[in-house]
């Protein structure tokens, strides 16, 4: 029975149908073509496809699938993979954190939520945050299982076909199709300005990276997230403007 919450699709059914619709667009547009150059990527550094669609499958994370296969090409160790894509992927836990109490409810096993806490990454979290914390409980988890597993099943279609491109197309193409995702990223949060602590860590980060890569290379990048997304946080804590994210 629907509720008069301000967003509400009607049914459980209703609402993961709207997942699908909404990831099956720009979404699925743009982390498609990101995956056909992953794809390519795997292709020229010398692995077989179902090295490419074991990475799709269980790491759907690009920057640390690009991190293995860089250090692969470089025949880095096992253990230094490991230990690069674990620091990497660290991101992935407290955006899960984040998340999870926007899309629990009371009549889902609990088994589901680590199921489908795999299907986390940036693209469905940054969705499933704007769109469920308005929802109605019941249709929370829906939504995003309809958003994320067609997502999940295009990139994964995607990363085959760009196995194939560096026969088609020029080396820099297909490469340049990885960095499509990291700018749709950015576009979605410059869409919703509207909280906080989202413009604040994104221009902090555009002035801080290029200073602090120039003091330490190899620690620019975390030092950056860590200022600029420390003090996004104290900015959205103590000037929010909506509540419901």
């Amino acid at each position: 029975m629907p509720s008069n919450h301000p967003d509400n699709f009607g049914s459980i059914k209703g609402a993961y149908k709207q997942g699908c619709k909404d990831a099956l667009a720009i979404p699925a547009l743009i982390l498609g073509f990101t995956y056909m150059g992953f794809g390519a990527l795997v292709s020229e550094t010398g692995l077989e496809i179902w090295h490419a669609l074991i990475s799709t499958g269980i790491n759907w994370a690009v920057p640390g699938q690009i991190a293995t296969m860089e250090l692969y090409a470089i025949d880095a160790s096992l253990l230094v993979i490991a230990a690069a894509v674990g620091l990497i992927n660290c991101r992935l836990m407290p955006m899960t954190i984040v998340l999870m109490p926007h899309i629990r409810n009371k009549t889902s096993p609990r088994i589901a939520y680590y199921f489908f806490s795999n299907f986390i990454a940036v693209t469905g979290w940054a969705a499933a945050m704007k769109q469920c914390p308005r929802l109605p409980e019941e249709q929370r988890l829906p939504y995003f299982v309809g958003f994320v597993v067609p997502l999940w099943s295009i990139c994964m279609l995607s990363t085959c076909i760009g196995f194939y491109l560096p026969d088609v197309l020029p080396a820099e193409v297909t490469m340049g199709l990885v960095f499509l995702n990291p700018v749709y990223f950015m576009l979605v949060f410059l869409a919703d300005f509207s909280q906080p602590g989202r413009p604040t860590a994104l221009i902090l980060g555009a002035i801080l990276g290029p200073l602090t890569f120039l003091l330490t290379p190899d620690w620019s990048l975390l030092v950056t997230g860590l200022f600029a997304g420390t003090i996004a946080f104290i900015v959205s804590e103590y000037f929010p403007k909506d509540k419901t994210i």
